[in-house]
């Protein structure tokens, strides 16, 4: 027996559609990555020279010599612009620059005594010579790029040092002497200073698949909610109103305890992360709102649409929710600034803020926008129930009519 066209023409279009939904979604993700290595020189660094001697005045040389699309940018400022190196954390922590470089006072002078005097050079560490700052916690993938290329400016320092002072100190020094010796083969090094250490192995998580969670969270939540609803015909049993409440009710209740499993587990596998009992209330809070903005609206598409058609809205939904946290801005093309307007973006910056304590005050933006989500998604989740309810209570009632007609029938 020939398969009926439309049963073929079903099948056909559902393979098609689907797969034009992934490749379109994992493209749009993919996207966000796409010569991501030329725009590393968007991530802008400070740098101020302390020193004012030979071996600051080796830094901007040595950037020189390594600057390209896929490097640093170091911009360098006055020290009367920044006078103390807590200025220079501030600045970082507050997110105009990325990171920062500085040479440390009398570096300079310090090294020269050490190729001189064996009672200095005994005493030297060549650490002391350039300090640079960062944050782990600020993009796990993108800190450890900019921890890296801080570290291979500080080498190529060193090395612009010994090219253009290393041949004189080699002719004037003792070399005799071993911490003479130590001094000279290991001038210039570096010490770090990480604004909030973020070690723990699943760090890479909290802006990928953690931002996942309180979407799935919510839709097989509100599918089981649709069912159970419909089996035990609890419409009919309801005022409109008493089940908009109870759905309302359900939800804050629903979304508070798995903001509170969420918060539970990213806490539970912090190892030696330094955060606090106040940092752990503050990310549930934050984790709370998201998720419930994502059930209210979540809640209201699914009156509208098709049940065979939610995952296409489903999957686009939190596609274009993780692409806004996977990486910075700086290293996307323009377009993918869109991401401002998703709540999972605005809930990255939120949690990084209260991790960080205080260092990324983004918060007069974030809140406005998730807040004005929350606020839109109440009115369709209200709308949504109206138009739900008066359907469920309509097929019910035409149910009814049916039993009865053929109870008729049998009787």
């Amino acid at each position: 027996m020939p398969l009926p066209k439309p049963f073929i023409g079903a099948l056909v279009a559902s393979f098609v559609m689907l797969q034009i939904l992934f490749l379109a979604n994992m493209a749009y993700l993919f996207g966000t990555a796409y010569h991501g290595s030329s725009r590393v020189d968007t991530f802008k660094i400070l740098y101020v020279d302390y020193d004012d001697g030979v071996i600051g005045n080796s830094v901007m040389p040595a950037y020189h010599g390594l600057a390209s699309p896929g490097f640093l940018t170091i911009a360098q400022q006055s020290p009367s612009d920044y006078p103390t190196p807590s200025d220079i954390r501030q600045v970082v922590c507050k997110g105009k620059y990325w990171g920062a470089i500085y040479a440390n006072h009398d570096a300079s002078s310090r090294l020269s005594s050490a190729l001189t005097s064996p009672t200095y050079a005994e005493h030297y560490n060549g650490s002391d010579a350039l300090t640079y700052v960062w944050n782990s916690a600020k993009y796990a993938a993108q800190a450890q790029t900019i921890y890296s290329d801080l570290e291979i400016l500080v080498e190529a320092t060193r090395i612009q040092w010994s090219e253009s002072n290393g041949t004189a100190a080699l002719m004037s020094a003792n070399t005799s002497d071993k911490f003479i010796t130590q001094a000279l083969l290991n001038p210039i090094s570096s010490s770090s200073i990480d604004i909030k250490p973020t070690n723990q192995g699943v760090r890479f998580y909290y802006n990928s698949l953690t931002m996942v969670i309180p979407i799935l969270q919510q839709f097989f939540f509100i599918m089981a909610l649709n069912g159970i609803f419909g089996e035990f015909k609890a419409y009919r049993e309801l005022s409109i109103k008493a089940a908009v409440i109870l759905r309302f009710a359900l939800s804050l209740a629903y979304t508070f305890i798995g903001s509170l499993c969420m918060a539970g587990y990213i806490w539970g596998f912090r190892e030696d992360w330094h955060v606090n009992g106040h940092q752990f209330a503050l990310t549930w809070m934050a984790i709370w709102l998201v998720a419930h903005i994502n059930f209210l609206l979540i809640d209201a598409v699914t009156v509208i649409v098709s049940i065979k058609f939610m995952p296409f809205v489903i999957l686009t939904w939190i596609i274009l929710n993780v692409s806004s946290t996977v990486a910075p801005f700086n290293l996307s093309p323009g377009f993918y600034r869109i991401g401002y307007a998703f709540p999972a973006h605005e809930l990255y910056e939120i949690l990084l803020d209260i991790w960080t304590e205080d260092c990324f005050p983004s918060l007069h933006r974030d809140l406005p926008i998730l807040w004005s989500w929350w606020v839109v998604g109440l009115a369709v989740f209200v709308v949504g129930m109206r138009r739900r309810y008066t359907k469920a209570v309509a097929q019910d009632g035409d149910q009814e009519k049916e039993e009865v007609r053929v109870s008729g029938l049998t009787a």
